[in-house]
């Protein structure tokens, strides 16, 4: 039986596009982690600012709790309505609006995907540089709603640079034109930022527009293996010190054997414990000669045991398939993640006493390494086991992440790199922020979400 609310939501927005079948309610209601059952009252697919606006304002009237959804690609839990919430899914909103050459932005809506917001830009000439392995599935607004970061930080950073303006309808339906793509902008808050990262908590993303640049120079594309995890930082500033960076990626030999097993061709004879795979500009003698020189120091030092650099596009993306390939290969073992980072210089130190840490913790259990090493972010990958239940499996994980938050917070690090909070890792918030940081973030709630109806539960209770 349908839900009477959702009458006055249909007589709110006659056009508005509903659904309540029991798949699309599963399909709409969880993204990529797998512990929550999804139970949304029903999904919401507006085609407009308008409708979005229409809905919150119902919501208000009738205090229902609303969810935001994007490709609902996120890992942390932030796209789950598990509580009888709509699900708002922007899927319909997927259009380029404008492209402007002179200030060279894209305005586009939240529901478009990423790999289609870098065709877009291609056709002008121009690129969007934030790029993950995801970009097919996920959307611009999800990208926003996390501050999502991905393969290129080190060269290009965040999500947060590249938003020159956002339109965000709030949590009591007033419609928010942020910067308006202002590149000078001193005239108070920057409320932009506030909604960039803030997982859906504080409004909706109606509307973005991005700042491009020029496409990224000829490059070429190194994979390196490595003898120990000591000498992984050793490697990175030899090569930053001599070459323009593009990317400057890590990965354990257990991740190389699954993405192996999915597919892939393997790049060496011999297997070894360590690997990075990075992108670095060429384009002349001189910095084909660096990279030489490189990896030749690399060589000498004993802190790399074999390399090869890409000869053709199509080798290039045959080395980035191994690094890019391990989420999806993992993905059946069900694997606990954590997503965290430290400054580069704590880095060392970190990864000596997570190594340690996680050594002891998991004796038993396969973990899996890889991350973007060039900006302090790790991904750690548990692997569970067939014979141990899913609920036993994530307790004695969650365990161990509370001796990793704490190891966090004494390194000045964060528990979320770029998957953000949501439920998965909002108990570890703490480690992360301060008590005086989490109050003025609820205060902020508070003025834009006066009804807490704004994806409830994620971030914080």
């Amino acid at each position: 039986m349908t839900d009477p609310r959702l009458e006055g939501l249909r007589r709110d927005a006659p056009d508005l596009r509903l659904k309540t079948d029991a798949a699309d309610l599963e399909h709409y209601g969880r993204d990529w982690t797998r512990r929550w059952t999804p139970a949304p009252l029903a999904i919401a697919l507006p085609a407009s600012i308008e409708e979005v606006q229409a809905i919150v304002r119902w919501a208000n009237v009738h205090r229902v709790a609303l969810v935001p959804s994007g490709g609902r690609t996120g890992l942390s839990g932030g796209a789950v309505a598990a509580q009888g919430e709509l699900v708002i899914s922007l899927e319909r909103m997927n259009r380029v609006l404008a492209f402007d050459p002179a200030d060279r932005t894209l305005t586009v809506q939240p529901g478009i995907a990423l790999e289609a917001v870098h065709n877009a830009a291609r056709e002008h000439g121009l690129t969007y540089p934030v790029d993950f392995a995801a970009r097919g599935s996920c959307s611009i607004g999800g990208n926003i709603a996390t501050n999502a970061g991905g393969i290129r930080v080190i060269r290009y950073g965040n999500t947060r640079e590249w938003i020159t303006g956002l339109k965000l309808v709030t949590g009591s339906g007033e419609l928010l034109d942020l910067n308006r793509g202002l590149v000078k902008n001193s005239s108070g808050y920057d409320l932009r930022h506030l909604a960039i990262g803030s997982e859906g908590t504080l409004g909706v993303v109606v509307e973005a527009t991005l700042r491009l640049t020029d496409p990224p120079p000829p490059t070429n594309v190194m994979l390196l293996a490595l003898p120990s995890f000591d000498v992984l930082m050793k490697v990175f500033t030899a090569f930053r010190e001599r070459l323009q960076l593009e990317a400057f990626e890590f990965f354990t030999d257990h991740a190389l054997r699954h993405v192996l097993a999915h597919g892939a061709q393997a790049p060496f004879e011999q297997t070894h414990p360590y690997y990075v795979v990075t992108e670095f500009a060429i384009g002349d003698e001189a910095r084909e000669a660096a990279a030489m020189a490189a990896f030749e120091d690399c060589m000498e030092h004993g802190w790399v045991s074999d390399g090869v650099i890409s000869q053709s596009d199509a080798q290039a993306a045959q080395l980035w398939r191994l690094r890019e390939g391990i989420s999806e290969s993992l993905a059946p073992r069900k694997p606990y993640k954590n997503d965290v980072s430290v400054r580069i210089s704590a880095m060392p130190a970190f990864l000596e006493e997570t190594q340690a840490l996680l050594g002891g913790a998991y004796p038993h259990f396969e973990v899996v390494w890889f991350g973007h090493i060039g900006d302090g972010n790790l991904h750690i990958n548990v692997l569970k086991p067939e014979d141990v239940s899913d609920a036993d499996f994530v307790a004695q994980c969650e365990q161990v992440t509370k001796l990793l938050a704490a190891s966090l917070q004494r390194h000045g690090g964060s528990i979320s790199a770029e998957h953000g909070i949501g439920l998965v890792k909002k108990a570890y918030l703490g480690s992360t922020r301060s008590a005086a940081e989490i109050a003025v973030m609820r205060g902020i709630k508070q003025v834009l979400d006066p009804n807490g109806l704004m994806n409830p539960g994620k971030l914080f209770d």
